[in-house]
């Protein structure tokens, strides 16, 4: 059962909450700018290897492309094993509004419990996680029907296609707010 607030919220604490936010999200904008190539390769490896374990795939390796692409490498199982596909994939296409998403849950500091922060980051994290599974899986599947290396039916491939751009142009864009409402539906004090 939810509580209802008693007393409005006074200038002060709308203040607080203001200067909170602003202040972490320039610092986690500073950090997140010297971390997110690291992040963005652990994430891109471990979805590289849940693509190679829902498809006829093997994961070979990754490398970077510039500054901002990560190259996966797959190679398929049933057919001409000379054959490699490369998948690049744009870090930044998925991590630009993890600051903001640092910056909503501190300011939500004051008004949710300790534990909701674990909640929010995993969150985050699953999110990135599969919005890159899902744009592997297309361009693999696309690549493997485009080369007669695979047979797929015309709705499976645009559930691969919907699925691939409704999470990298809807929920990527949308996940802050969304990690921010639920932790404080989820845990308001």
């Amino acid at each position: 059962m939810q509580r209802i607030i008693k007393q409005p919220l006074n200038k002060e604490i709308i203040l607080k909450t203001a200067v909170i936010f602003l202040v972490s999200y320039l610092i986690s904008l500073l950090l997140w700018i010297q971390v997110k190539d690291i992040y963005s390769y652990g994430v891109i490896n471990i979805a590289a290897r849940l693509v190679s374990l829902t498809k006829e795939v093997e994961f070979e390796e990754l490398a970077q492309m510039g500054t901002d692409v990560i190259r996966a490498t797959f190679r398929p199982l049933r057919h001409n094993a000379g054959l490699v596909i490369d998948i690049p994939v744009k870090t930044s296409s998925y991590t630009f509004n993890v600051p903001l998403t640092f910056g909503i849950m501190a300011a939500l500091f004051p008004f949710v419990k300790r534990r909701a922060y674990i909640e929010g980051l995993l969150l985050l994290f699953a999110t990135h996680l599969l919005t890159i599974y899902f744009s592997e899986t297309a361009q693999l599947t696309m690549a493997l029907v485009g080369k007669s290396f695979d047979s797929v039916g015309k709705i499976r491939m645009a559930v691969y296609q919907f699925l691939w751009v409704f999470s990298e142009e809807m929920v990527i864009k949308f996940v802050p707010f969304l990690i921010g409402f639920y932790m404080f539906i989820r845990f308001r004090k």
